[in-house]
């Protein structure tokens, strides 16, 4: 998952970062409501970690900025204003899962992840395409009874496959999953890493669509 983190308290969101992170995740932060709408705008995210208490606003203009756009993005509310009103009034507003702090930092990756499932349409925690299984939460893949070693990389480009597996995925759109804003991203890196699970799982079970991107077989 690609998420975005807008919380203002700046150890709060390093701490959320690393922590999201440690789950294969590629993890941005804001601080603003300004920052937050701009990024939403020019970057696709899978899920929205959303602070209410900004510096410039009511982070609850930004869970309405983004469904008045239709954004197809999860948003899970992460804030200290715990009572039962704050809670109806965004989830009323279009959040998709709210949790009050202080938080334990498993229970928000499983709300993510629970949250990731609905959008996708799917119940099972497990990915599947064939005799193909992926765990998101445990970051384990088999191949019928035979477990695959991949990188925190491979993992994430095969999931991002697995979870839309009859649509064609480009290569910016790979990119947008697998690195974050401020690394340096090889020409030829989702290639190389294609290549790789290639090699694990054989030439002909990711697909190349010339001039478009890469599908399932």
């Amino acid at each position: 998952m690609r998420i975005l983190a807008i919380e203002d308290d700046p150890v709060l969101a390093d701490g959320l970062s690393v922590g999201l992170s440690a789950c294969g995740w590629t993890v941005e932060q804001v601080a603003t409501v300004e920052e937050a709408r701009a990024a939403l705008e020019v970057s696709g995210f899978d899920a929205v970690v959303l602070d209410l208490g900004l510096p410039d606003g009511d982070g609850l203009s930004v869970l309405r900025y983004a469904r008045e756009r239709d954004m197809d993005v999860g948003v899970v509310v992460l804030s200290a204003r715990d009572d039962s009103r704050d809670r109806i009034q965004a989830l009323d507003a279009g959040a998709d899962d709210y949790v009050g702090k202080p938080f334990d930092l498993d229970e928000l990756a499983a709300r993510l992840r629970a949250v990731r499932r609905r959008l996708l349409g799917r119940s099972s925690p497990a990915l599947r395409h064939g005799d193909l299984t992926l765990d998101p939460k445990a970051r384990l893949a088999w191949r019928g009874d035979n477990d695959l070693s991949l990188s925190r990389r491979e993992f994430a480009v095969l999931e991002a496959l697995m979870e839309r597996p009859s649509q064609v995925l480009s290569r910016a759109q790979l990119e947008e999953r697998l690195y974050g804003w401020q690394e340096d991203i090889g020409s030829n890196a989702v290639e190389v890493h294609i290549h790789h699970l290639r090699a694990k799982l054989g030439a002909g079970f990711i697909r190349t669509v010339r001039g478009v991107g890469y599908t399932l077989q």
